[in-house]
């Protein structure tokens, strides 16, 4: 049986931490920044984990 593909889309918006969570980019800050204020854009900066049952899924494709 061949090796499954990397969905390469998805491998360019996440990374694997050495504890083996899934790091990814807030949603948010791509157009319309000038009604947000200072604080949700610096807030938005900054990268989180991907969520338990998000994490199952992408386990498998990256």
């Amino acid at each position: 049986m061949a090796k499954q593909k990397t969905k390469r889309g998805l491998a360019k918006r996440v990374k694997k931490r050495k504890s083996g969570e899934i790091s990814r980019r807030r949603a948010g800050k791509g157009h319309l920044l000038t009604s947000k204020s200072k604080k949700r854009k610096r807030r938005l900066r900054q990268s989180t984990t991907l969520a338990k049952g998000d994490k199952k899924r992408v386990k498998g494709i990256i």
